[in-house]
């Protein structure tokens, strides 16, 4: 790849990895709840969900949801579930009751992140455009160092909504203002589907 081509991706990988999507809009509101710290390690799922769903759309997947419709179907139809449950858990999460949530709530973890991304309307949307994009060929080489600039380039973009959204708790308090916030993004996570159920 050249340096011209590889700079187009790192800017690519930019531009749709810091604007507002489902996992942006869940990092706001698990820094607002859960402060940067604690959500540390929902942006590094979000770093390596995207990493492994790139290569694996490399890898040929992407090609069997095409040749398979009912499979797209069943992954839209799985991703938008999760989507409106995740909605529905923002939406009743109580609000802070000092520095801690009651035990019940949580940051989504690693793990959770990472196979998040499979479900992600917008994250298979960005896989399967890059390796259209900036691997033609589908060679594993760089079909892996889209998914490593990815990754890279991924976690300080996803970090910034974090870290917002820790210093928009301050602003919010407890009480009243925290619970129209996460209510508010409730509703803006449910809109990102819209575009989901036009495809």
């Amino acid at each position: 790849m050249s340096t011209e081509l590889f700079l187009a991706l790192v800017a690519f990988a930019l531009v749709t990895s810091i604007t507002p999507g489902p996992n942006n809009l869940m990092l706001l509101a698990s820094g607002a709840n859960f402060g940067f710290r604690r959500t540390i390690p929902h942006m590094f799922g979000i770093a390596l969900g995207m990493a492994t769903l790139i290569f694996s759309a490399g890898a040929g997947l992407a090609q069997l949801l095409w040749i398979y419709p009912g499979a797209d179907t069943a992954l839209r139809a799985a991703g938008m579930a999760y989507m409106l449950w995740l909605a529905w858990r923002l939406w009743s999460l109580a609000p802070r009751t000092g520095i801690e949530h009651d035990g019940t709530a949580r940051p989504m973890s690693l793990l959770q992140a990472a196979a998040f991304q499979w479900v992600n309307p917008k994250a298979w949307s960005m896989a399967v455009a890059a390796v259209s994009a900036y691997a033609p060929d589908r060679s594993f080489a760089t079909v892996g160092l889209i998914a490593g600039a990815f990754a890279l380039v991924n976690l300080p973009s996803v970090s910034v909504w974090a870290w917002s959204g820790q210093h928009m708790s301050g602003l919010l308090g407890e009480g009243r203002r925290q619970r129209l916030f996460n209510r508010l993004m409730a509703v803006l996570l449910v809109v990102t589907l819209y575009p989901v159920f036009l495809a």
